[in-house]
């Protein structure tokens, strides 16, 4: 698997502190950052998630990173969205990544879609 190009981000906008500074983090290391804008900005939902799911679709975007956090103490947590932007990048053949470990809830798809849990190490992403 060669380097990706662009990274589309995505998560629970509780965390959307933590997606901004990765997005900077990833842009340091020379990666072409898409953020969920519409989402951060609090659009209507409809508008925000179809918006996001084009930047997932878009041929010229490589991988799709969702950034699962710990929330409400819950450890790499991956929300209902989330789960849909994974199952979007799988379905569009996109290199899936999660920041963290696997959330157990959605364990099965996720080893079964080959989804790469990075452990918190983007240094795999160059993989």
């Amino acid at each position: 698997m060669k380097k990706p190009k662009n990274i589309v981000l995505c998560g629970s906008m509780k965390v959307k502190d933590k997606i901004v500074d990765l997005s900077k983090e990833l842009e340091e290391m020379g990666y072409n950052v898409l953020l969920p804008v519409e989402c951060m900005q609090g659009l209507d939902k409809v508008i925000a998630s179809r918006a996001h799911f084009d930047r997932i679709a878009d041929p010229k975007n490589d991988t799709v990173l969702i950034v699962n956090a710990t929330k409400n103490g819950i450890d790499n947590y991956i929300g209902p969205n989330s789960f849909a932007e994974i199952a979007f990048g799988f379905y569009f053949k996109k290199n899936v990544y999660l920041l963290n470990d696997i959330y157990e809830p959605y364990k099965d798809e996720i080893i079964g879609w080959n989804i790469t849990p990075l452990k918190g190490d983007l240094n795999k992403l160059k993989k």
